[in-house]
């Protein structure tokens, strides 16, 4: 008798246990913001918000003025902390750290774009880029030029590290400030309406950059108020009076890319101002 006609069958099948899914990046369970909590009229600016970010999700957060979608932003990128609720960062609870350990989270596990570059002026885009990294501190200077012009480099910027931002067109600037949040290597991007100040060829180029670093497995939240813009995201949050009303993934989602294809030629342009 072959030794293996004793072994019971079940014993026999090789067994793959289910992979467990991935931690989500954000988890919010019931947040509640309010302003003016200790006042006889406090003001709701979000009301029992849950919802979790997994990693490698580009996600739009949409809605109109007062809609709680700033506020949402302010509390995702650990600027404000909820009134209530609880909101986990890579599993940690960041509302029940200290100041100066939520300004290390800041540094490391989040980038932040907003409408406004906030580049400074007198330094190169090699040296604005540098500036989380100074600030993080433990990064040699020879590291951080490194890093920095890896980062240019990868929003297409590779000639144009020693320019200021005087020198450099809108959609420039808007790279500039995307490399600068990307150099830490954050488990979030941030963006604030990241194309509100550019026009429509320039805000496309920004979208298509934003999708291929979400392709390449960056975790992207959002804020927007305009629908063509959050066509490009995967998955599209809506809130009103502080409440989320939808969140619908997109299937198809818009390709900026295409869409940048599709447009007239501009002639306007001159090469050295570009986006």
């Amino acid at each position: 008798m072959n030794v293996l006609d004793s072994v019971p069958r079940t014993a026999l099948a090789v067994t793959h246990e289910p992979a467990a899914p991935p931690r989500p990046v954000v988890e919010l369970d019931g947040v509640v913001k309010t302003y003016g909590e200790k006042t006889a009229n406090p003001v709701y600016a979000l009301r029992n918000v849950s919802l979790s970010v997994l990693p490698g999700e580009f996600v739009a957060v949409m809605g109109h003025s007062g809609s709680g979608k700033s506020t949402l932003l302010n509390l995702l990128g650990c600027l404000d902390r909820p009134t209530a609720g609880a909101y986990r960062l890579d599993g940690a609870d960041v509302a029940k750290l200290s100041r100066r350990q939520l300004a290390h989270v800041r540094a490391r596990k989040l980038g932040f774009v907003f409408q406004s570059f906030h580049l400074l002026p007198r330094l190169t885009a090699r040296a604005n880029v540098e500036l989380p990294m100074q600030y993080l501190g433990g990064v040699g200077r020879r590291e951080r030029r490194r890093r920095a012009e890896e980062a240019l480099a990868r929003v297409g910027l590779a000639e144009k590290f020693e320019r200021r931002p005087t020198e450099l067109s809108g959609g420039q600037q808007q790279r500039v400030a995307i490399a600068r949040a990307l150099v830490n290597r954050p488990s979030l991007l941030l963006a604030d309406e990241p194309t509100g100040n550019l026009d429509t060829r320039t805000g496309l180029e920004l979208l298509a950059l934003l999708q291929e670093l979400n392709a390449a497995g960056a975790t992207v939240v959002m804020v927007t108020h305009e629908a063509d813009v959050a066509a490009c995201a995967g998955r599209a949050i809506h809130l009103a009076d502080g409440r989320v009303t939808r969140d619908a993934r997109n299937g198809a989602p818009a390709d900026a890319k295409r869409a940048l294809t599709e447009l007239p030629p501009d002639n306007t342009e001159t090469p050295e101002h570009s986006a």
